[in-house]
């Protein structure tokens, strides 16, 4: 079980290593271009949330990311012995929450640098943890999938 922990560990030092680079090595709006037209590394900063909704709302963050993380250990403590892919996908929410929250705490802005154009769209600047949070829940998904189906083959 502490594999769990240590997986989120991991990816929040991936996490913070990167943002460290990006804010120690581009200034602000410093963009570099990996693959033209499609992939860029952006400086950019972020006090909302995702697309920039609730921008500022620092305390709710807080607060928001103090119960996910608190009910993210409760679930992996519980239930992640019994489901390693849950255990796996608790690893990456957690870790891209607490990713995220550093920021938050200490810079008061979270630092985002992944920028892609997808089919002519501008998606979202993002960064490590965010994209750890998308394959967490991802992979939520996918274990309640299976769950499903295992009931389902159990009950008939």
């Amino acid at each position: 079980m502490y594999w769990y922990y240590i997986i989120a560990l991991l990816i929040i030092a991936l996490d913070q290593a990167s943002k460290w680079l990006i804010v120690t090595k581009l200034e602000l709006g410093e963009r570099l271009t990996i693959i033209e037209n499609f992939f860029y590394i952006t400086s950019h900063r972020n006090t909302g949330a995702a697309w920039g909704i609730l921008e500022g709302q620092m305390t709710f963050f807080y607060i928001v990311t103090v119960i996910v993380v608190a009910v993210v250990v409760y679930y992996i403590q519980a239930y992640a012995k019994d489901s390693k892919l849950l255990g796996l996908a608790l690893s990456f929410v957690l870790g891209g929450a607490v990713g995220n929250f550093i920021d938050r705490v200490f810079r008061k802005e979270v630092v985002d640098f992944f920028d892609f154009i997808i089919f002519g769209y501008d998606f979202p600047i993002f960064n490590v943890a965010d994209s750890s949070l998308v394959v967490g829940v991802f992979l939520i998904i996918i274990t309640m999938f299976i769950d499903e189906r295992r009931k389902g083959k159990m009950s008939t």
